[in-house]
């Protein structure tokens, strides 16, 4: 087990590159799940148009996979979840931060470019991550308060995969359709 005043910064290191690797290639893999299989199991998880929300659920689910495993590893370090759960709404919020100012800029965004977007949220994610389990030893008692807060952004992705909203961030920019077709 892994104590928060014990914890050696290489261990920190590894676990947040090896996040860093498996989001980058979940998510990679999750955009085209859906396509590919046609599948409706995998439409919870995996991007079913090209909106910036379906990009932003590609983030999301990875890491929270890593998260739950991660967690049996730190389980000595209380503020864990608190760590994750930061960690993942700055990977969130960049995807669209990022995505609407280059757009707004430049125009329309060639596919490297968002694809890039991607990348760069999941790296300024980990890094966020790292830098504070590297730094803190802040203890915290409301752990179970941030993982249920991961479980509700979780059930939104789902929920708004079936029902999005009307808004340019859940349509698809391609064909302008909104969800589940």
């Amino acid at each position: 087990m892994i104590n928060s005043t014990s914890v050696n910064k290489k261990e920190i290191t590894l676990w947040q590159v090896g996040g860093l690797t498996f989001t980058a290639v979940l998510g990679t893999l999750l955009h085209f799940a859906y396509e590919w299989t046609g599948f409706k199991f995998f439409a919870p998880v995996s991007g079913i148009n090209e909106s910036t929300w379906e990009h932003m659920k590609l983030l999301f689910f990875p890491t929270f996979i890593f998260a739950l495993f991660q967690s049996f590893f730190f389980k000595d370090y209380s503020s864990f979840w608190q760590v994750k759960f930061k960690g993942s709404v700055l990977g969130l919020i960049l995807i669209p931060i990022i995505f609407y100012t280059y757009n707004g800029v430049f125009g329309k965004s060639p596919d490297w470019v968002n694809i890039s977007i991607f990348f760069i949220s999941a790296f300024f994610e980990f890094y966020y991550e790292w830098k504070i389990f590297k730094t803190t030893n802040k203890q915290i008692n409301y752990s179970i308060i941030y993982l249920l807060l991961l479980f509700t952004v979780a059930l939104l992705f789902i929920l708004f995969t079936y029902f999005p909203p009307k808004i340019p961030l859940f349509q698809d920019p391609t064909n302008g359709s909104y969800g589940v077709l």
